[in-house]
């Protein structure tokens, strides 16, 4: 009787065990983040990094202040320079969504650990009146 108990007791612990490694190396599903001054503190603290990963045209009529410019075609060929914030917060837009969520796709692929979406990206940041960059 002792040897099946230690048995059960044994397999109830590997699977528990196998569960957790599972568990933890599981990604955590995407967020996003509010259009807000915390979010460009931040930004400018380089505490974060903001991504606009529209055209180079659309990003100099119009971006976030510290955003930088990655058209999400070409995001891939970004990875090397973004390999510092492999560990940090990185906040993508676009205009409207789409691209950004291909872009973070990618990002995520790529064991980036934390990317974030901008809610609403450069329309909602318009709508919320808050500052932007034209070069």
């Amino acid at each position: 009787m002792r040897i099946v108990v230690f048995v059960v007791t044994t397999l109830v612990f590997v699977t528990l065990f196998a569960s957790l490694q599972c568990t933890a190396k599981a990604r955590p599903k995407s967020e996003s983040v509010a259009a807000s001054p915390f979010l460009m503190e931040r930004v400018k603290n380089n505490d974060w990094l903001l991504i606009d990963v529209r055209s180079p045209e659309e990003f100099s009529d119009g971006h976030i202040p510290g955003a930088v410019n990655v058209p999400h075609e070409s995001i891939g060929s970004y990875l090397n320079e973004l390999d510092d914030y492999k560990e940090k917060p990185i906040i993508i837009y676009c205009r409207s969504g789409r691209r950004a969520k291909m872009a973070m796709k990618i990002l995520e692929e790529h064991d980036f650990s934390e990317v974030l979406h901008l809610e609403g990206d450069m329309l909602g940041w318009s709508e919320a009146a808050m500052p932007i960059d034209r070069m």
